[in-house]
């Protein structure tokens, strides 16, 4: 026999809805294991959420718990018994501890020896036991950000539980949780619903929530939000821009979703347009409209919690908050185009970047030095002058009154402002650019100088961070220095730039005076968050180690390298070849022949005269290859090489019992040896 539906629903005071996602997912995980753990089986399990309250329902679940069964080992089986199989004084002892018979015992055999074993069943108990301390444990193990107290100091909440329904079809599972008794009482949406609800079957709750204008499931409240906004495009005569993130958020701020759009003056159109959308989407979760043309409209689409019977006073009233809000960024807007851009780059003298770090403007002046040493380096002359001045404006916007109020606009503004001061556009575009990607996997710089100015400001907070002894830890990392990390490897990859990030860290550090044991832990830090992208795109850990070693703290480099060299991993000459390799390290480590010096006229097989022969020919080209980090060059040399080393080790004895040939032998593998190592440790692949 099963339940077909066991319920908890704790209502709540209104939870903020950045909290839900992932209580939800935390939920569904730890009620999962506690239903396991409490051997209660179960065919499915879901969790949803609104503002008022936090669901679990699991269906067909089992009326009983299953049996534990235990199996205990005990005494030698010749112990136990004697030669005649009679028990001994051991196995009635063993049986009486573990409350069986001697008839139960069993013989088990446990690396080779034979033991008494017992097995001792206990009873599983109705579930209806159980769930009165399976579910209060259940709540009591949901965190989340912040949390309050209420009635009960020790009882902690997300917000103030007001009511909780536990049933199990038809029956309440009863205990209390702060001082709240479960019921079948629940309550429907706050200004539609009915204030009681009377639940008389948990297969029902659901739909008695759904007549009291609540929906429960949050991906039908996503679906009947999507599609009431769908609804008034036609209406708008444009396209609502369906932004993921207010998507979510309204998901968890609504039980019942009601779109509906306002509008705004077309004056505010003036003002650039993420202004408007960030002014729409932080302060008031609104959703924009663009036209057919993509511009921005003077519309905006919200969603509201309750169906009123006159709409329009909705629509008013929202659209009388956000015109106070646009009125403040208009008068931002005039306010910060007063002073040029560049007059703001003084003021970052007063502003603290950290501590031990100094004031802004430091590290801006900072950041411009490296950035015209690394534009220098790679030899772009003509983007100089660009990036001198891009530099010199990178934060200049931190101090206007449009990022004060929206911090997430910093970028955006100074570039706006950049352009209407009439800087370059190449310049206005860098200081948006520089802080690019802002995510893994996100949008990359178009333009050079952008990517320039960001990966000297990546470097130089690296660096600066391990100065002041600020690195990152396996719990903590408060100043990103990982992401910065990977958004460098990122932005070499996507603009094909060669950069030497060593040399780089190096000429970071003699800025800030770094000692050399700290620049050594930035340089492997780099390279450790280097590896794990490498592993990300699917390449070996051996392989990312060779390509790392090969290509000397160049990312992009390390990549080509893996490009070409994973592919050739398959293929029966580069198996030979590494085999090879480690046979030929494997040698020299047990004798003490270190020359190169190899005399032709001691040779006596053809396959020793032609891998010599085949050594002096290939070494300069492998050397121009690496120099060129022309890896489909040297993957093809190494293809020529690797027949003359194989038919090396098939036709000569190196241990030969002349000692002169022997040690001419040894010295062939010394310069073999040196020419892998040129390439780097092929022998690490061999337990790939």
């Amino acid at each position: 026999m099963t339940y077909k539906n066991v319920l908890l629903e704790i209502g709540t005071e209104e939870i903020p809805s950045r909290f839900l996602p992932e209580t939800l997912e935390f939920l569904e995980k730890t009620a999962k294991e506690d239903f396991r753990n409490a051997r209660i089986g179960f065919k499915s399990m879901a969790v949803f959420a609104t503002p008022r309250r936090i669901a679990l329902m699991v269906r067909d679940v089992d009326d009983q718990q299953q049996d534990l069964v235990n199996t205990f080992k005990g005494p030698a089986w010749t112990a136990a018994f004697d030669m005649n199989g009679n028990p001994t004084r051991a196995a009635f002892g063993f049986a009486k501890s573990k409350g069986v018979t001697i008839e139960r015992l069993a013989a088990v055999e446990v690396d080779g020896v034979k033991y008494a074993h017992a097995e001792v069943s206990e009873p599983g108990k109705p579930t209806l036991e159980i769930l009165p301390e399976l579910l209060p444990a259940l709540i009591r193990k949901l965190v989340f950000p912040k949390s309050m107290y209420w009635n009960i100091p020790s009882v902690r909440f997300a917000r103030p539980i007001r009511w909780i329904v536990a049933m199990a079809d038809k029956t309440v599972v009863p205990f209390q949780y702060g001082g709240i008794a479960a019921g079948s009482v629940t309550r429907g949406h706050r200004f539609m619903g009915a204030r009681q609800i009377a639940v008389d079957d948990a297969a029902n709750f659901m739909e008695r929530l759904y007549d009291n204008h609540v929906i429960l499931d949050q991906e039908k409240r996503r679906q009947k939000m999507i599609a009431g906004i769908n609804a008034l495009e036609h209406d708008l005569d444009g396209s609502v821009e369906l932004d993921p993130d207010i998507i979510n958020e309204n998901l968890y701020l609504v039980e019942y979703p009601v779109p509906f759009f306002g509008s705004f003056s077309k004056k505010f159109l003036e003002i650039p347009e993420e202004v408007l959308v960030t002014s729409m989407k932080k302060n008031q979760k609104y959703f924009s409209v663009r036209g057919k043309n993509g511009k921005l409209l003077p519309y905006f689409v919200g969603v509201s919690n309750n169906l009123a019977s006159n709409m329009s006073v909705v629509r008013e009233g929202n659209e009388r908050v956000l015109r106070a809000r646009l009125e403040d960024a208009a008068f931002f807007w005039a306010e910060d185009l007063k002073h040029p851009l560049a007059a703001n780059v003084e003021r970052l003298k007063t502003i603290v970047y950290q501590e031990k770090l100094g004031t802004l403007h430091d590290k801006v002046m900072a950041t411009r030095d490296l950035a015209l040493w690394l534009c220098a380096e790679m030899g772009l002359k003509d983007t100089l002058q660009l990036l001198d001045r891009a530099a010199f404006l990178a934060k200049a916007d931190l101090v206007t009154n449009m990022v004060y109020e929206f911090p997430d606009l910093q970028g955006v503004m100074g570039r706006e402002y950049a352009l209407r001061n009439g800087e370059p556009e190449r310049v206005a575009k860098a200081i948006y650019e520089q802080y690019l990607p802002k995510a893994a996997g996100s949008e990359l710089p178009e333009d050079t100088v952008g990517a320039l100015l960001g990966l000297a400001e990546r470097v130089h907070v690296i660096a600066s961070c391990f100065k002041v002894g600020f690195e990152p830890t396996g719990s903590q990392d408060p100043y990103a220095l990982r992401r910065a990390a990977r958004c460098i490897n990122e932005i070499l990859w996507g603009k094909t730039m060669d950069v030497d990030l060593g040399r780089l860290v190096a000429r970071s550090c003699e800025q800030l005076s770094i000692p050399e044991d700290v620049r050594e832990r930035i340089v492997g830090f780099l390279q450790q968050r280097l590896h794990v992208q490498i592993r990300e795109k699917g390449y070996g850990h051996e392989l990312s180690t060779l390509a790392a070693s090969v290509a000397r703290g160049r990312p992009l480099q390390v990549l080509r390298f893996l490009e070409v060299f994973s592919k050739l991993q398959g293929e029966q000459w580069f198996l030979d070849l590494v085999t090879a390799a480690v046979r030929v390290r494997n040698i020299l480590s047990k004798s003490e022949e270190r020359s190169t010096s190899v005399d032709e006229t001691l040779f006596s097989k053809d396959a020793e005269t032609r891998l010599y022969a085949e050594i002096v020919r290939i070494n300069p080209l492998v050397e121009d290859a690496l120099a060129a980090r022309n890896w489909k060059a040297l993957a093809a040399h190494l293809s020529e090489l690797s027949p003359f080393v194989t038919s090396f080790f098939d036709d000569v004895l190196v241990m030969d019992p002349d000692e002169r040939v022997k040690c001419n032998r040894l010295h062939l593998l010394v310069l073999c040896n040196a020419l892998f190592l040129e390439v780097g440790d092929l022998g690490i692949l061999k337990g790939a």
